[in-house]
């Protein structure tokens, strides 16, 4: 988004100015202070949409003044370079595949399972808090990752900053197991039989969800500093989990794009419902960079189209890592990327059609 483009704040009058400001000296245990320590800011593309509103010099819950917004990662001008394309071409999704997507749970089988899961729930909960998710706004927590109806719906700014959270994490464990297991392909020399490529292109794709939010949204430095704190801590730990136990680490990245694909659901669902307008207003228009990455329809630019393309990348990695839990991590080839014998009468299997995963007879044999 450039800077000549209007800005709609989430703040509608001076008076709510106020006392969003003084919420900012709200003691830090209390969620709504934490949660929205990103800007409560977004950016709409709608040109002199709202002419009549008053802009406020400054931002609550940012550091940035609203004159000083910025373009992230803006395209360099080099005198010989036209484009650099992704490393990954996106594959593109159809609408019938993107509507089949539903959040789904594999329930624990194993003391693995079982841990994995309630490390995913501690997450969720931080999360929650993090993200200043009030108990009216929280789904059923007898069914939190398939529940999607609340009492209140969350509001443009907080769906932002929840996104922008939930991507800057989402983006680790790919990374960590492609690593590790390219480092132990060269130790071992043995081939890695495919596992590296899918892990690699996965965490690839999480950050393209982040860098197009990051052009929704513009945190603050609280904000910065709760990611910085959390990707340290989330690397490190993922490192040694990995080390220690990859079908567990695997199990436990299956339980954490459940919940990825329970969030945007819900997303989705509040948009279809109304409670967005920002984002149910037909001149809102979402970054080129999504446009680009996705090959998007002409016609399918919507934010409700956005998020049903992210859903559906997150039910593939969501399969894709309950599958690779349940295989031998040492020997068995990637089911996602190889090629299947004639006599097999089969096809790669699609990560995202089986929310709980493959079993290893289904794959491997």
């Amino acid at each position: 988004m450039i800077l000549n483009k209007a800005t709609t704040t989430v703040c509608h009058s001076p008076n709510q100015v106020v006392r969003l400001s003084k919420a900012v000296l709200i003691p830090l245990h209390q969620p709504f202070a934490v949660g929205l320590a990103c800007t409560a800011t977004l950016r709409h593309t709608a040109t002199n949409q709202f002419p009549h509103q008053i802009v406020p010099q400054s931002r609550a819950f940012s550091t940035t003044n609203v004159t000083q917004l910025r373009d992230f990662f803006p395209a360099k001008e080099t005198a010989l370079i036209r484009k650099t394309p992704p490393a990954w071409p996106h594959h593109g999704w159809t609408e019938e595949e993107m509507l089949s997507v539903v959040p789904e749970h594999r329930k624990p089988e194993t003391v693995g399972d079982w841990l994995a899961w309630k490390l995913v729930r501690l997450c969720r909960w931080a999360t929650d808090i993090a993200t200043g998710i009030r108990p009216e706004q929280q789904v059923d927590k007898r069914n939190p990752t398939t529940a999607v109806a609340a009492h209140k719906p969350l509001t443009e700014a907080q769906w932002l900053v929840r996104f922008i959270f939930l991507e800057s994490i989402a983006g680790v464990p790919g990374m960590v197991a492609g690593m590790l297991r390219h480092l132990g392909s060269l130790r071992r020399l043995k081939r890695d039989n495919g596992w590296i490529e899918t892990l690699l292109e996965e965490s690839y794709n999480e950050r393209m969800h982040l860098l197009t939010f990051m052009k929704m949204c513009e945190p603050g430095w609280f904000m910065k500093t709760m990611i910085l704190g959390a990707q340290g801590v989330f690397f490190n730990a993922l490192f040694v989990s990995y080390l220690i136990s990859p079908k567990i680490t695997h199990r436990f990245v299956g339980y954490l794009e459940e919940e990825a694909v329970h969030t945007y659901t819900r997303c989705i669902r509040e948009i279809e419902q109304g409670d967005l307008p920002k984002w149910s207003d037909p001149e809102f228009k979402i970054p080129e960079l999504a446009v680009t990455y996705w090959r998007m329809p002409e016609k399918k630019r919507t934010m409700r189209d956005l998020i049903l393309y992210i859903r559906a990348d997150e039910a593939v990695h969501r399969g894709v890592n309950h599958t690779l839990s349940n295989l031998n991590q040492k020997e068995d080839p990637n089911p996602f990327v190889s090629d299947y014998k004639s006599d097999a009468d089969r096809t790669r299997p699609n990560p995202a059609l089986k929310p709980t995963g493959f079993e290893r007879s289904e794959v491997i044999g």
